[in-house]
């Protein structure tokens, strides 16, 4: 197959994504992040320059996309079908957070950027986008209003997690792991109450989003 995506300025850009982010913690989402990158990745920096995005915002996007890849390689479909639904959430997100690792100085910097408000529609979509990725690959095939809550609410609770990993020092990540737990079981108990009303009622999801997002550690 031949054509642009074959192109080895298009090669070169998911191969950038991660060691991005990992160098933004000493250099920014800054051209110098991407420099370092590109040398150690050993690809050409003319090259590494064409193939990223020039504002820190875009940058941040491209390390999602590479923190995605590195989920499918670390989780693929064999692995999660062995487990049950809440274990294949629990095991995506917190693999999600072990791959962040090495770049969660940058992540922190990540956070304050999309926080501005002339990248407010990016931070959206991306949120979004993480967690359509990891329903997908826990199996979620849903077309209706489930699809949509499903994504709302675990952007919710990766997002919260996220925040909490990002200021816990404990030894392994403890205090993220316990708070992740408490997250899910939340989440299922919210998935059985809705489950068991009519088709005339639904949950208010705002509410509980809410909870989600800023609940006791």
């Amino acid at each position: 197959m031949t054509g642009q995506e074959d192109s080895p300025v298009a090669a070169a850009r998911l191969e950038l994504a991660l060691a991005i982010g990992e160098n933004a913690a000493f250099d920014g989402w800054t051209a110098a992040a991407v420099e370092a990158a590109a040398l150690s990745e050993g690809i050409d920096p003319a090259v590494a320059a064409l193939a990223a995005p020039t504002d820190a915002a875009g940058l941040i996007d491209l390390y999602g996309e590479g923190v995605d890849a590195a989920l499918a390689k670390r989780l693929p479909p064999e692995v999660l079908a062995a487990m049950k639904i809440r274990e294949r959430i629990r095991a995506l997100v917190w693999e999600r957070l072990r791959i962040q690792e090495p770049a969660k100085e940058a992540i922190r910097r990540a956070l304050a950027i999309l926080a501005m408000p002339q990248n407010a529609a990016t931070a959206a979509r991306l949120s979004w986008r993480s967690a359509d990725v990891m329903w997908r690959m826990a199996g979620d095939s849903a077309t209706d209003y489930n699809h949509y809550t499903k994504r709302a609410i675990l952007s919710a609770v990766y997002g919260s997690t996220l925040l909490a990993w990002l200021q816990d020092d404990s030894e392994g990540a403890a205090e993220t792991d316990a708070f992740l737990g408490r997250r899910i079981e939340e989440v299922m108990r919210f998935e059985k109450w809705k489950a068991g009303l009519t088709g005339r009622e639904r949950p208010s999801l705002t509410r509980f989003l809410g909870r989600l997002r800023y609940p006791p550690r």
